[in-house]
């Protein structure tokens, strides 16, 4: 049976050749940089809370990331487990479970919404000034202690498109169907996280993670999809680094490593 789309010998080994460089030579980088201010050493008892940073203006960080780093963290996302059961009207606790993680992590919404309007976009600190007149509000200091939280970790950053080219024709006819043709682009997945200690009134450091990567989909017969998990590779890059740090077992120096 014919397909509909024929593909010359030429072009079935530039698609071959291309599908066997891609499988064999990989196609993500990763990089992660980190600068401590602080000494940090947190306990089993002790909350985090992951934020968004506040923009006025543009692109905020994907709620899909920070789920993804509360999972890699603590083994599941919090803040989406607690808004599902606020909106159920279910019983719920705004932390995870004890059991689960070297520490706890308390849920972003349910947080923003205990301190509010101090944490709105217009109103939350931007920097150490910022920071120390957020906790001497009255009754700021008091009700984060009565949630355990120890640290604000800011998540800044987006993943988006860089670059993109080619493209695939795909055509049915008496015979079948079928495409041809590859098309390719690139993502980068760039974050910043920093990390504000509420007992000591001081920013601790700072983590990024930058992952690039280019997926290709090509064209022979059925399309064929080689994806860069470049997203869920920048939280877990990220994950790993951010518990390291808040457990004080981090080595304090740059890592960068290469994803094949």
């Amino acid at each position: 049976m014919n397909s509909g789309v024929s593909v010359s010998p030429r072009l079935a080994m530039a698609i071959a050749t291309v599908t066997a460089t891609l499988a064999t030579s990989g196609c993500m980088t990763a990089k992660i940089e980190e600068l401590r201010e602080a000494p940090t050493q947190i306990t089993q008892k002790d909350a985090i809370v992951l934020l968004a940073k506040p923009h006025l203006e543009g692109t905020g960080t994907e709620d899909k990331f920070l789920d993804c780093l509360e999972r890699e963290l603590v083994g599941e996302s919090v803040s989406a487990t607690v808004a599902e059961r606020q909106r159920s009207g279910k019983a719920f606790e705004p932390r995870s479970n004890l059991s689960k993680g070297p520490f706890q992590i308390y849920a972003d919404h349910y947080f923003v919404d205990a301190l509010y309007p101090w944490l709105e976009p217009s109103t939350a600190p931007a920097n150490a000034q910022g920071f120390s007149a957020f906790l001497a509000r009255p009754g700021v200091s008091e009700r984060v202690a009565e949630m355990g939280v120890r640290y604000i970790v800011w998540v800044d950053g987006v993943t988006q498109k860089t670059d993109g080219g080619g493209s695939i024709a795909c055509a049915a006819g008496p015979g079948g169907a079928g495409c041809l043709g590859l098309g390719w682009w690139e993502k980068s997945s760039d974050y910043e996280a920093t990390v504000w200690d509420l007992r000591q009134g001081i920013s601790a450091g700072s983590l990024t993670t930058d992952v690039k990567g280019t997926s290709v989909m090509i064209g022979a017969i059925a399309p064929i999809p080689l994806i860069a998990p470049v997203q869920s590779t920048a939280c877990d890059r990220m994950a790993g680094q951010l518990k390291s740090f808040l457990l004080g077992t981090d080595d304090e120096e740059t890592a960068a490593v290469s994803h094949n």
